[in-house]
């Protein structure tokens, strides 16, 4: 780990503990553009972007860049992606680009050092990877963000309904919960080498830097495949809050005593309060309070 790093997880924890568990997306859709008064062109990317961060970054624990819809812009959009990125770096923001990357081998790797290299024009704090040709062909990016002090969301159980044709399969014994099992044994590995000795891995206390990506409206999901992410010191990453119907109280019954793990996002609740800063603190700060704990 570069001198002078922390841990994604030790950093993530410590902005929860200082921020809350909110993460604002940053989702320049086209329609959000035009209600914003913008072109949908990478300029108005980089300026849509811009004002959020400056916005909610006292307010929100990260920030997650839909990666898609700046490369819907070929390369002026991921060079204004590369600047958002940057300046969330400047301001001391957890970035954490949403960009599921998933392959094998020399692509793999390539993917991993494009999202986690020190010197990348694309290194974020995190990224999002999808497990699907197995967890460990996710080893190149997982071993370079160990290396590098960052981080990695892996899908695990997503809310959108076909996803559980893959990620429920096996009943209690399910794809999803042998990619839960597995993000927990990287995160022991780190925290028992890090010195820690054994890891009790008690929610609101330390956290690995492997996560997972668990859609905060899965609702009975969780219960029916008998899955338990309290018993892992895992990072739980939970889009889905506010449009797309989630709650605080949602997340707070879903994810049990695993709720002080869960960094939940919001997009477009917060998104469509803009262009104004004002309007876009005041719907994240009332984001915020709805995660409180009741």
């Amino acid at each position: 780990m570069p001198e002078g790093r922390t841990a994604f997880g030790t950093r993530l924890r410590r902005a929860m503990d200082a921020r809350g568990q909110l993460c604002v997306g940053i989702d320049p859709h086209p329609a959000l553009l035009a209600a914003w008064g913008l072109n949908d062109d990478a300029a108005a990317l980089e300026r849509f972007s811009l004002t959020v961060l400056e916005s909610v970054g006292e307010h929100a624990a990260a920030v997650k860049p839909q990666v898609a819809l700046f490369e819907r812009h070929g390369s002026a959009g991921m060079a204004a992606l590369e600047r958002v990125l940057a300046a969330c770096s400047d301001a001391g923001m957890l970035s954490i680009a949403d960009a599921k990357r998933g392959d094998i081998g020399s692509t793999m790797a390539a993917y991993a050092d494009a999202w986690l290299r020190d010197g990348s024009a694309l290194a974020a704090d995190s990224v999002t990877l999808s497990p699907y040709l197995g967890f460990e062909s996710l080893r190149p990016a997982l071993d370079l963000a160990a290396a590098s002090g960052r981080g990695v969301f892996v899908l695990a159980l997503t809310s959108n309904p076909e996803g559980a044709s893959v990620q429920h399969v096996g009943g209690t014994a399910s794809v999803a919960a042998r990619i839960m099992d597995a993000a927990a044994a990287e995160n022991t590995r780190e925290l028992e080498g890090a010195g820690g000795g054994a890891v009790s891995g008690a929610p609101g206390s330390v956290l690995g830097s492997t996560g997972l990506v668990i859609g905060a409206t899965v609702g009975s999901a969780m219960t029916e495949l008998d899955l338990d992410p309290a018993a892992a010191a895992t990072p739980i990453l939970a889009p889905g809050l506010g449009a797309q119907g989630a709650t605080g109280a949602d997340l707070r019954l879903t994810f049990g005593a695993a709720y002080p793990n869960v960094l939940a996002t919001s997009s477009r609740d917060i998104l469509r309060a803009g262009p104004h800063p004002a309007g876009l603190r005041e719907a994240a700060l009332r984001t915020q309070a709805g995660l409180s704990p009741a």
